[in-house]
């Protein structure tokens, strides 16, 4: 429930929709881009663009082309700050829902209101 409740305040939030909406467009360039300079199907351009922005980088996937491997570099370095924030930013907000959360209960429990 805790996880709903932070996801749904999350969304309401503007200066965190914006971030969700930012990533989601950036990872949507890149499917486009890897799309049509190696030829791989839309979900795992989706996949390779995730794993290589979060640094997990498995290797299953990786460019052949000359331009796929330049925007690689490019994108890498422009969209690696901007997911590591997102992801950063998640978290704060889940942590902070969580003492929230807490601190209500220890009110609730020791009568304060």
């Amino acid at each position: 429930m805790l996880f709903l409740r932070t996801i749904i305040s999350f969304l309401k939030d503007k200066e965190y929709r914006d971030l969700l909406l930012t990533s989601m467009f950036f990872i949507g360039i890149g499917s486009v881009v890897y799309h049509y300079l190696e030829g791989w199907s839309w979900i795992d351009c989706m996949y390779f663009c995730v794993i290589t922005l979060t640094t997990i980088g498995y290797g299953d996937f990786s460019p052949q082309t000359d331009g796929g491997k330049i925007f690689t570099m490019v994108y890498i370095l422009i969209g690696l700050g901007m997911i590591l924030s997102f992801i950063n930013t998640v978290y704060n907000h889940y942590e902070n829902m969580k003492a929230e959360r807490a601190e209500e209960v220890k009110d609730k429990n020791t009568g304060r209101f």
